[in-house]
């Protein structure tokens, strides 16, 4: 098994199956082990260039909507054909997927082959945005091109769907001319597109050259940004996902984090942020005990300069103007719930059911838990709540089959109580469906606290002009996917 990617050529780093029918389906091919898409290990992917014969943005059903011919080797209507055979086959169980290896395997690859081509597609509301080549492309490159795309169109119309495509398709056609050349990627910066690409008629002027940032070197920022008070605020958030079974054993336990940043700053600054690596902590000789943490997935922005970070671990940018993610991470050591929650119900009769709910903080005393909302389940037919709370305030939403407890402020090392009793029908069918045991949903967030331990030890803002920039530092944890099943 392996990714189909492009047909084999008999030089034992491909492999084929042959898949024949009536409709046409000759043959999909496959690479024989994920380690082969090393450049190293495979001549041929060397010369991946990652040129796109067509740019096709379709809707639901399969039809173009708008297409942009690069090198005129294929046609919108043999692109169309595909697709809808795509769509009607239901190929998904018929193409080996990697995600059946590594994933979901009811999962659609984002990549197939058909009669000479191959068409690499995302999907965004109801609209698929594919590229077909004729090429060996780099199916990495264009994939990801196809999100940055999904990001500038949603950056001027708000939404895309295929309603915002067919009222704007005259700047969706400019958008793809400046964002694709020839079938490569170019500019996908939205902030920058949108200097010289216009939406509103009374904002359209005649750019005689496109801005000094499409051909520099930094093609996110624009040069003669200019700012009264110059201010970098840096926003480290993260979100702990948490899957507690019936017998109260974790069953999922992750933390997935983000440093969020938004920038005013004139010029063209340099920064530089220093965070408690361990790897840069032991380089530099310190001692890392209780002091350093170990990050996995991260993931930068392309402004990161990412050979000074694998030299000596120093995030150094040049930052785009406004907000953006610079920089993303995991921590995939199992986390003790921050809040605990515990669950009896009991039924003293068929007519009447009684709740009760113990709420824990798990974390110091000197953290505190805001906007607490705990979502419990309860039977579709409840009626009559009469409801106790030990603190804050708790209602009974019916639309979402659940009581909700909100606490405006929960401090760390706490517990509190929550009773509730329901009436229900007194006559219950023996023929009624079993009753359907949704979890317990909880949301918080716990300001000036991190579940990593991550700090920032820096963050050095430098400009040729010599001014000073205040930079300011939050750090904040909420729940993310936060699941208790009843006890």
């Amino acid at each position: 098994m392996g990714f189909p990617l492009r047909i084999g050529d008999g030089d034992g780093k491909f492999c084929a199956s042959e898949i024949e029918d009536e409709e046409g389906w000759e043959q999909l091919s496959f690479i024989n082990n994920l380690s082969d898409l090393a450049i190293g290990r495979n001549p041929r992917l060397a010369s991946m260039a990652g040129a796109a014969s067509a740019l096709f943005l379709l809707d639901i059903k399969g039809r173009v909507l708008v297409w942009r011919d690069f090198r005129g080797d294929v046609s919108a209507v043999q692109a169309e054909r595909f697709f809808t055979k795509l769509i009607d086959k239901d190929v998904r169980f018929r193409f080996v997927s990697i995600y059946a290896l590594f994933g979901d395997p009811g999962s659609q690859d984002p990549v197939a082959y058909d009669d000479g081509v191959t068409y690499l597609f995302v999907q965004h509301n109801n609209v698929y945005l594919m590229t077909a080549s004729r090429q060996n492309c780099n199916a990495a490159s264009l994939l990801l091109f196809l999100h940055r795309v999904v990001d500038v169109f949603k950056h001027y119309f708000e939404e895309l769907e295929e309603e915002s495509l067919r009222d704007n398709f005259v700047v969706v056609y400019e958008l793809l001319d400046e964002m694709m050349d020839f079938g490569y990627p170019q500019y996908t910066e939205a902030k920058i597109l949108s200097e010289f690409i216009k939406t509103d008629a009374y904002r359209m002027e005649v750019t005689q050259r496109p801005p000094m940032a499409v051909t520099n070197a930094v093609s996110w920022r624009s040069d003669g940004i200019n700012y009264k008070k110059n201010e970098v605020f840096l926003d480290v958030v993260e979100s702990v996902n948490i899957l507690v079974n019936t017998n109260g054993q974790i069953i999922r336990s992750d933390v997935v984090g983000a440093l969020k940043m938004r920038t005013y700053l004139s010029g063209m600054p340099e920064c530089k942020l220093g965070l408690n690596d361990r790897v840069l902590l032991e380089a530099q000789g310190r001692a890392t005990k209780g002091k350093a943490i170990d990050l996995d997935d991260i993931k930068f922005h392309q402004c990161v300069r990412l050979a000074r970070f694998e030299n000596d671990r120093t995030i150094a940018f040049i930052p785009p103007d406004g907000s953006f993610d610079l920089m993303t991470y995991r921590l995939s050591t199992q986390v003790k719930p921050l809040v605990w929650v515990e669950a009896h119900v009991e039924r003293h009769s068929r007519s009447r059911m009684e709740i009760t709910v113990k709420a824990r903080s798990q974390f110091k005393e000197r953290s505190t838990a805001t906007n607490v909302e705990i979502e419990l389940p309860v039977p579709a037919d409840a009626t009559n709540p009469n409801v106790r709370t030990s603190l804050g305030s708790a209602s009974y939403a019916p639309e979402k089959d659940a009581l909700i407890w909100k606490i405006k402020s929960f401090p760390g090392g706490k517990e509190y109580m929550l009773r509730a009793e329901f009436t229900l029908p007194s006559i219950t069918s023996e023929d009624a469906a079993p009753e359907r045991k949704a979890p317990i949903r909880v949301k918080f967030e716990i300001p000036y606290f991190t579940v990593s331990g991550i700090q920032v030890r820096y963050l050095k803002i430098i400009e040729k002009s010599g001014y000073q920039a205040l930079p300011w530092v939050r750090y904040i944890t909420m729940a993310g996917e936060y699941e208790l099943r009843l006890m």
